[in-house]
């Protein structure tokens, strides 16, 4: 350490003892043990700020044998429209409500015009309504306006999505999670956290919530209920429910 550093370090402790504040005097020794060797950089407190992120293997190979793996948000709890609304009222100056009552009247405004036929552009994205036949037709002079039907919406997500991600980011930190293959070879817990989800919704279980109980990805969830859909004797049926499917005990 050179000369003129040990003088700046010396005259940030004596600002510090001025202001007589402890933690920042603890702060200071233990910068102090740092330059010294004496704390190792895996002593240091790990990072607690930053989106949390996990890791889980893919199916495909790398070079060495091994399975890829790739990153993906863990967002292991949900922010509700109510909590939104909070957090708005008490960070944004919203009056509580306000922004639930902008969502219902754009909702509607967007899902009419949709119905006429436009794609509505907005600063969060695009949204555009997605029809699909009810039969199976190989003519298209066969198609008739009975046979079209509304497949939910489109969703493009605007640029400011990412704007405003980039304006809040902090770096990202690391949640250790379990390994999804381990969990995929243990089909005696998986059948039974798959009992226990049917219990809880009386008979019927979805994609998320046998995610959330099993600890799978929604990937892997949705890979796992549509293997027990198959086969000679399968344990599940398989039923489009709204925008998503739920899963029935045979």
């Amino acid at each position: 350490m050179g000369f003129r550093s040990l003088i700046r370090i010396f005259e940030l402790r004596s600002m510090i003892l001025t202001l007589g504040n402890t933690q920042l005097n603890l702060g200071f020794r233990s910068l102090i043990r740092i330059f010294a060797g004496k704390i190792k950089e895996s002593d240091m407190p790990r990072k607690k700020d930053g989106m949390p992120y996990e890791v889980h293997p893919t199916p495909a190979k790398g070079k060495d044998g091994k399975n890829i793996v790739y990153a993906k948000p863990a967002m292991r709890y949900k922010m509700t429209m109510q909590g939104v609304e909070d957090f708005c009222s008490r960070n944004y100056g919203l009056r509580y409500g306000e922004l639930s009552r902008a969502f219902d009247v754009f909702l509607s405004a967007a899902g009419e015009l949709m119905a006429m036929g436009y794609r509505v552009d907005t600063p969060i994205g695009s949204f555009a309504p997605r029809l699909e036949l009810i039969r199976e037709i190989t003519d298209p002079d066969d198609v008739k306006s009975r046979d079209i039907r509304f497949n939910g919406v489109d969703y493009q997500p605007g640029k400011r999505w990412d704007e405003s991600l980039e304006r809040w980011n902090n770096g990202f930190r690391r949640i250790e999670n379990t390994n999804t293959l381990e969990l995929l070879a243990d089909k005696k817990r998986l059948e039974d956290v798959l009992q226990n989800c049917l219990q809880r919704y009386n008979g019927y279980v979805t994609v998320g919530s046998f995610a959330r109980t099993s600890g799978l990805t929604y990937y892997s969830a949705r890979k796992q209920l549509n293997q027990w859909t198959q086969g000679e004797n399968p344990k599940l049926l398989k039923t489009r429910r709204g925008q998503e499917y739920i899963y029935t005990e045979i």
